[in-house]
Parts: C-alpha cells; sequence; structure tokens
C-alpha cells in the first residue's frame, strides 16, 4: 500500500504542481506583453489561459499533500523533522499561491478587461504589479524546489542519499 501512496503521491507532484509552477511564471511576462498592446485579444486570451491553468491545478494539487500524509503515515515519518518542515513550507507555498499569486493575476486580468469595449479597463495595472506578481511566483517556486529537495534528501533518511 506504501508504494501506491508514494506514486500517486509523486504523479500527483508532477501532473498538479508542474503545470502551475510553469504557467504562473509565464503569467508576469504575458502580462507585461497584454500590457504593451492593451487591445490585443490573443495577448488577453494567453493571460487567461494560463490563469485557468493555475486555478484548476491548484484545486487539483490538494491531492499532494493528502497522498503524503497518507504515504508518510503508512511510512511511520510523521513526526519527523524534514517532513514537519516540508509540511510548514507545503502551507506557505499554498498560501503565497492563493494569497497572493491567484489574486494578483486576477487584478492584473480586471484591469486589462475593457470596461466600455473601447481600450483597458479603468484601474489598468501597471508594471510594478507584473514585477510583484513575479516576486510572488518566485516565492511560491522556490518553497516548492525546497520541499522538493526535502522530500528527495529526507534528512536522517536510510536510504544513503
Amino acid at each position: 500500500m506504501t508504494k501506491f501512496l508514494l506514486t500517486v503521491h509523486v504523479l500527483a507532484a508532477i501532473i498538479a504542481i508542474g503545470p502551475v509552477t510553469v504557467a504562473a511564471s509565464m503569467f508576469p511576462a504575458a502580462a507585461r506583453t497584454a500590457l504593451a498592446a492593451p487591445g490585443d485579444v490573443r495577448a488577453t486570451a494567453v493571460l487567461r489561459t494560463l490563469h485557468r491553468v493555475c486555478r484548476v491545478y491548484a484545486a487539483v494539487g490538494v491531492v499532494v499533500p493528502v497522498f503524503g500524509l497518507a504515504t508518510a503515515d503508512s511510512l511511520g515519518v510523521l513526526g519527523d523533522t524534514w517532513l514537519i518542515v516540508s509540511i510548514v513550507l507545503t502551507g506557505l507555498a499554498a498560501t503565497v499561491l492563493a494569497g497572493l499569486v491567484l489574486p494578483g493575476q486576477d487584478a492584473l486580468l480586471a484591469g486589462l478587461d475593457t470596461t466600455d469595449g473601447d481600450g483597458p479597463g479603468d484601474g489598468a495595472p501597471d508594471r510594478r504589479a507584473t514585477a510583484r506578481l513575479a516576486m510572488y511566483t518566485g516565492m511560491f517556486n522556490l518553497l516548492w524546489a525546497v520541499v522538493t529537495v526535502l522530500m528527495i534528501v529526507r534528512p536522517g533518511s536510510t536510504t544513503g542519499a
């Protein structure tokens, strides 16, 4: 059963977290492109698609910690420090995604929406908003990178890695 749980956990991490990481990383640059050409329907469509990928896969990503906890329980490592740190960092990554990245994407999209069909929305975002979003996305990616390293190295593990 442990092998099954671990397999689902790793596959879910690759399939769910990977697309969020890539789409969120692409969003700020695509937003700068859309800001440079406010009437470009294609640029706005790209942003909407990237945002949809982030939202949908973030929801699917809930499976990752669920199966991770089940795997940890079956391995008897729930109290290990590396796992507790990983859980905390995963929570921080989820908070950054849900509290900063996704709302930042929402705000940029809202600012690009036309209010009367003539041009950009009244609260058109600026380059600082895209830079801030890029920073939040970098924080999210860095947190997941650290969690991944902890999952592989697992301080005190018996794998010899």
